[in-house]
């Protein structure tokens, strides 16, 4: 019956390899389908224009282009994702707290970027504010994490019954490591979440910063990088920090900028100054 289902669906690519611990992507996409179809959805939790623009991660990566990456051994271009386009964002995942990605030149929402310092008298930052943890899907079995490990690796990832990802391939933007262990790996938060709470999280609603820890509809806003890369870059803005991958630096900057636009965040004049210098060179 999934089979059936699933090629009903368009025939969704196996993601892993041992039919006793893989699951399919059809399945998830079953999984996500007979989610929608069986429950009385809430209709002020799904974007109207979610349908059209948000079924999947890969429906919006133009946006945002894939970067190349300096390694030692010369440069690397990662290809286009064979998973992504197979696997769809559950639908409660996008909510009409996630605002659209802007398509405009990054130049152009840069200019129009609010430039302000953080207000000094806004609540300290607490991870909590931006809810439990990545979101969970109970009919895929996927959190957000194991999601953008899915759709990130350069083959098809094997993932367990439990949609935890056992093996990929994958390269880090930041650094240029390449890697075939998960375990390798952190999800970063381009724009950190305590860089959003001082550039204006802290006065949205809750529901607003869960939406911002889990976004998936922008793919530049959540990335599968090395520890040491996360860690070293901490929640550092531009002006602090930039990726040790030079060729990784403009499509880093771009990501930010859009962002930020996006979820109507500010930038600092240090920051801004280090944005424009990054494009000059892109």
């Amino acid at each position: 019956m999934w089979a059936i289902l699933g090629d009903m669906l368009g025939g969704r690519r196996t993601i892993g390899r041992e039919p006793r611990t893989a699951v399919r992507l059809g399945a998830v996409a079953v999984g996500v389908a007979l989610m929608v179809s069986g429950c009385s959805a809430d209709s002020s939790s799904v974007r109207s224009s979610g349908a059209e623009h948000a079924t999947t991660r890969s429906a919006v990566s133009p946006v945002i282009p894939a970067p190349s990456v300096s390694t030692s051994q010369g440069d690397v271009e990662p290809p286009p994702s064979t998973s992504a386009a197979s696997l769809p964002i559950p639908r409660g995942w996008v909510t009409t707290e996630s605002p659209p990605v802007p398509t405009a030149p990054v130049t152009a929402l840069l200019d129009r970027l609010p430039v302000a310092t953080p207000d000094p008298a806004r609540p300290d930052y607490r991870r909590d504010e931006f809810g439990d943890g990545w979101s969970y899907d109970r009919d895929s079995g996927c959190n957000v994490r194991e999601y953008v490990l899915i759709t990130e690796s350069r083959t098809e990832a094997q993932v367990d019954d439990r949609c935890k990802p056992l093996a990929g391939d994958w390269v880090s933007v930041y650094d240029g490591v390449t890697t075939t262990d998960p375990t390798d790996l952190e999800i970063d938060h381009v724009v950190a979440l305590s860089e959003a709470w001082r550039s204006g999280a802290w006065r949205w609603s809750r529901a607003r910063r869960e939406a911002f820890a889990n976004d998936l509809v922008d793919p530049g806003s959540l990335v599968a990088v090395t520890t040491r890369s996360n860690r070293s870059k901490g929640d550092s803005p531009p002006d602090q920090w930039l990726p040790d991958a030079f060729d990784a630096r403009c499509t880093y900057v771009e990501a930010w900028i859009r962002i930020k636009t996006r979820w109507a965040l500010t930038i600092s004049p240090p920051e801004k100054a280090t944005l424009v210098q990054v494009l000059s060179g892109c």
